[in-house]
């Protein structure tokens, strides 16, 4: 075979051109009579092609990877290197038997075999004659045939028709080489310098951009003139196909605005998405589609939703704004749109659930049941705004939790406090980068439903800032008779809260703005006693720390007494949350103990209470004696709860000066002068020498300089002082007082009653003085909680003095 001029392999694909590629002959007709005389061998191996076709004398590599498919090249390469190529009918057939390839193939000769990284074996061959196979003579491990060789039909030399038909394929295919971007210009070269008319034909047939079927059906016709024209035909297609391409695309471009660029380039980006395994912008949109349809909204609500759809479809996914209205349409969808549990009406189970997580706080037990058995009633009743007020720490946030187990809804809450941005209520305008809902919208979005049980912790606590008033953004989120169309900015379109269950919980009612106060039902949570304390800690606090801590309640017991030694103790508050705290250290040390396989006692006695505690720090009879006059025991309200105060009143030699020192606020002083002034006015009534004012000075104090305190609640304690301190007699024991004063000697009803109780019970006071009008608290107030004590109720400041000070005078009385 000549060898004078040689091409390389990407060449004759006319796909590349590879520089580093062996350089392998082109067919010459002597090439070509030469192979015409080889003899056709009897039997063949059979290497079945999934998706090409090999044509005679043309070169094409190909990779084997089938186990048969390997076995056959190794055993072929080792011994006469010829082999049949054919192709497979269908080219998802893994292992091909004699129904699945065609009869007709080529003869081919194995050039080079190459072992490749990735494990497959790559096999340049060479195509050589076309046969035909008579019969299959082996299956395994590879195929093997009988077969027969096909005689060409080839026109005369001197025929000027197929001369013109050769001339036409090769300016066509210069033709097509020069158009086409995606085929090099030296594959022209290959062309040029082939001059064999029949592998020409070949040639160009081997490379054409047709099916295998219609590659197949050039390679069985044995008319080498038909063949040819045949040729022609698909390639006069193919340049036609190209001519209209590059037309439209020199149409297109030159009229391709930035717009149309950047949607082009989208196409590709989307291209690479889909290949990535990401999701492409119209199957976002498909997918919001589809998700709308099972939405239960109303015709407005679908109308919105379409209309933003649309506008997010004419939307460049580059721009910022489409992940803002992307972000606003899953919110759209993600809302419960009138979707609700269903309520559950057992008021039996009701009750049972808050009585399971909460001892006491009868009375907001009792409003939760009222007001299920209303809805029970009439199914269709608005929300009610609840605010539960009280100290720190008795269970009004935990209670929410309840209420929703007990309705069976779903529970949601967010804190208030220090929340000075009025966008955290209504949500933030769609025209700003990083907008965002507001903090109903998106925990209703968590929820799922439309009527969970909202808690509102810290509502005292909202702050006004320079983004607006959070308060008063509320008052349409807890107004019955608005909230059914809530707006959010960010949704822009109104959602009803009118079936929420809102659940408010404050410290102080006195922070919060009047019109919201107005518009929540207030429910008193008010502290613990000593005895509700224990029962607490007993079912609920221990057995959570010891679960907590990884104990059982058999490796440590803590008793009633004990109990009780830790809240009288260690404990001065209305709520539960530091005597938890204590609990904690106590099992804290049983945990230890065991870890570090230490002898402990598992029941818990006073003496481990004060090792592991220490001395107790606060003493519960705070109540001394009454040998010192001018010392009275008063009761106040805190913002953790009720607290007895010690109201102390001295003389010194002066000009009459009123000093009042203890941290104390406006009003508390102004209570200090009005009984001062009280008691100047009468004091011939209270045998009191009116001289005497002009004599001395006088000092008011209230201990505990470090805790401020303020309000009118003093006054009948701060007269009580005075009078004792001027007459030099002592104050009845075990007596403590509440009440304001005026400059008439008239008692004024104060708050926190219930407070001040639970305070002096613990303060082991026996009698109490309170005004005439707050008995109707005292009513409210169960009977247990007022055993032990003693009331006297008083419209008069005489009244009180005739009942709380003896006529006894105190030891070492002073002579004025």
């Amino acid at each position: 075979m000549a060898k004078t001029k040689f091409t390389d392999i990407d060449s004759l694909s006319l796909q590349g051109i590879n520089e580093d590629a062996e350089l392998i002959p082109l067919m010459t007709p002597e090439d070509e009579e030469e192979i015409n005389r080889e003899k056709l061998p009897e039997n063949l191996p059979i290497l079945p092609l999934r998706n090409t076709v090999l044509f005679p004398g043309v070169v094409i590599p190909i990779t084997a990877g089938r186990d048969a498919s390997i076995k056959l090249i190794n055993e072929a390469n080792n011994n006469e290197k010829i082999i049949g190529v054919v192709s497979q009918k269908d080219e998802e057939v893994e292992n091909p038997g004699i129904k699945d390839i065609n009869n007709i193939g080529v003869v081919a000769r194995i050039l080079r075999v190459l072992k490749m990284p990735d494990g497959n074996t790559t096999v340049i061959i060479q195509g050589k004659k076309r046969f035909n196979i008579s019969e299959i003579t082996q299956e395994e491990p590879f195929l093997r045939a009988n077969v027969e060789e096909i005689p060409e039909t080839k026109p005369d030399v001197q025929n000027e028709e197929f001369g013109a038909i050769i001339d036409a394929i090769k300016d066509l295919a210069l033709q097509i080489i020069k158009s086409s971007p995606n085929i090099p210009s030296e594959a022209s070269f290959a062309i040029k310098n082939i001059e064999s008319n029949s592998f020409l034909i070949n040639f160009v047939s081997s490379n054409m951009n047709l099916s295998v079927e219609e590659k197949q059906n050039l390679l069985a016709t044995n008319d080498l003139k038909e063949r040819a024209l045949a040729t022609l035909k698909f390639m006069n297609i193919e340049n036609q196909k190209l001519a209209l391409k590059n037309d439209i695309q020199s149409k297109v471009q030159s009229d391709m605005s930035q717009q149309q660029r950047e949607y082009f380039l989208h196409q590709q980006m989307k291209t690479i998405q889909e290949e990535l395994g990401g999701v492409s912008h119209e199957d976002e949109i498909e997918e919001m589609r589809v998700r709308a349809k099972d939405k239960k909204w109303s015709e407005d609500v679908q109308k919105h939703f379409e209309k933003e759809l649309s506008k997010m479809q004419r939307m460049n996914p580059q721009v910022a704004e489409y992940s803002i209205q992307r972000n606003y349409l899953d919110l759209f969808l993600d809302l419960p749109w009138d979707e609700f549990s269903k309520d559950k009406f057992d008021l039996k189970r009701a009750k049972k659930i808050l009585d399971r997580d909460h001892y006491g706080l009868d009375d907001v037990k009792r409003r939760i049941i009222e007001y299920l058995a209303v809805l029970k009633l009439r199914n269709d009743m608005k929300s009610p705004i609840l605010c539960l007020y009280g100290p720190p720490g008795v269970g009004k946030t935990s209670l929410g939790k309840s209420v929703a187990e007990a309705l069976g809804r779903e529970y949601v809450r967010i804190s208030l406090g220090g929340l000075r941005d009025e966008a955290e209520i209504r949500g933030h305008r769609k025209t700003y980068i990083g907008a965002m809902p507001g903090r109903i919208i998106q925990s209703l979005k968590k929820a799922g439903t439309s009527n969970p049980v909202f808690v509102l912790d810290e509502i005292d606590k909202l702050s006004i800032g320079n983004a607006g008033d959070p308060s008063s953004a509320l008052l349409e989120v807890l107004d019955p008779e608005q909230n059914s169309e809530f707006h959010d900015n960010f949704l822009e379109l109104g959602f009803d809260l009118s079936k929420v269950m809102f659940i408010a919980t404050c410290n102080s009612l006195n922070t919060i703005q009047p019109a919201l106060r107005d518009r929540m039902e207030i429910i008193n949570v008010t502290g613990y006693t000593i005895e509700e304390k224990i029962e607490i800690a007993k079912r609920h606090l221990l057995p959570k720390q010891l679960k907590e801590h990884g104990l059982t309640k058999d490796d440590l017991k803590i008793g009633k007494a004990q109990l009780e030694k830790i809240v009288e103790g260690y404990t001065r508050e209305s709520g539960v949350r530091a005597l938890e705290k204590q609990i904690a250290k106590v099992v804290r040390y049983g945990a230890k103990s065991i870890a570090m396989e230490e002898d402990y006692n598992k029941k818990i006695t006073n003496e481990d209470i004060i090792e592991i505690l220490g001395s107790p720090r606060l003493e519960r009879d705070k109540y001394e004696n009454n040998e010192v006059a001018g010392v009275v025991t008063g009761l106040a309200w805190t913002q953790v709860g009720g607290d007895i105060l010690f109201i102390e009143s001295i003389l010194s030699k002066g000009k009459g000066n009123l000093n009042i020192t203890g941290n104390l606020g406006k009003v508390m002083k102004e209570s200090a002068t009005i009984a001062m002034e009280y008691i100047k006015s009468n004091a011939e009534e209270l045998g009191i020498e009116a001289g005497i004012f002009e004599k001395y000075n006088v000092h008011i104090h209230v201990p505990e300089g470090a805790t401020p305190k303020d309000g009118p609640s003093a006054g009948i304690t701060m007269l009580t002082s005075l009078v004792s301190l001027f007459t030099q007699r002592k104050v009845k024991k075990s007596i403590a007082m509440t009440g304001e004063i005026t400059l008439r000697g008239k008692v004024l009803p104060v708050g926190g009653i219930k407070e001040k109780i639970l305070a002096a019970k613990r303060a082991r006071i026996k009698e109490l003085i309170l005004c005439k009008e707050n008995e109707r608290d005292i009513k409210e107030i169960k009977d247990e909680y007022l055993k032990g004590l003693t009331f006297h109720y008083v419209n008069e400041m005489s009244e009180v003095i005739d009942i709380a000070i003896t006529n006894e005078k105190v030891k070492n009385a002073k002579e004025l």
